[in-house]
């Protein structure tokens, strides 16, 4: 009785309870996306952690890590960035503000439209994108040590199996304008 109880998590505890005031209502969506949730939200400090030790918040390492992904020269609208990030220009305006005081980017005017500005990314912006990528992946690789190479592989093919089903049900979106995958935020709390 006791090995059962130590195996139950918050997400048991949680449909035990509605189990006893609702005992009509299926919980068995809160055995997936509660502990989606749960997961995103005990995870969550630690990479935010991750990022600040490099000097960045979550949104600036959102379009720093946009920029490096992107592949040589490391340059998008900002228009692009904006749609990308699924934020709004205003919000990526003040984080565009921040990485260039740091150093981290520049802003030009667009050699093809002199209308429009490019952001690109400076050698300080592209190493400090990759020094912070790869401590985010150190970081949450450590959280998986609870599960085994195989149990690694059918658990993300079963999130994507989902997560392929849901984005199937919502207007197209191009891969190359997914927003960052680093780790299961949602774009609701994202600072601007």
């Amino acid at each position: 009785m006791q090995d059962e109880q130590v195996k139950r998590d918050h997400v048991d505890r949680l449909r035990a309870q509605w189990d006893r005031e609702l005992p009509d209502l299926d919980t068995e969506p809160m055995t997936i996306l509660g502990r989606a949730y749960r997961l995103s939200n005990l995870v969550r400090p630690s990479i935010e952690e991750t990022f600040a030790s490099f000097g960045l918040d979550r949104g600036e390492f959102d379009v720093i890590s946009t920029l490096r992904r992107s592949g040589p020269p490391y340059r998008q609208t900002p228009t692009d960035l904006y749609t990308l990030l699924m934020i709004s220009s205003g919000g990526l305006t003040h984080r565009l503000d921040r990485l260039q005081k740091a150093g981290l980017i520049l802003r030009e005017r667009s050699a093809s439209d002199g209308r429009s500005s490019v952001v690109g990314l400076t050698e300080k912006g592209v190493a400090l994108a990759e020094a912070a990528f790869r401590a985010d992946m150190a970081s949450e690789a450590r959280y998986l040590g609870g599960l085994g190479p195989e149990e690694r592989v059918a658990l993300a093919a079963l999130l994507k199996k989902l997560l392929v089903s849901l984005e199937s049900q919502q207007p197209a979106t191009p891969p190359e304008m997914a927003p960052n995958t680093a780790i299961l935020f949602d774009n609701a709390d994202r600072k601007p």
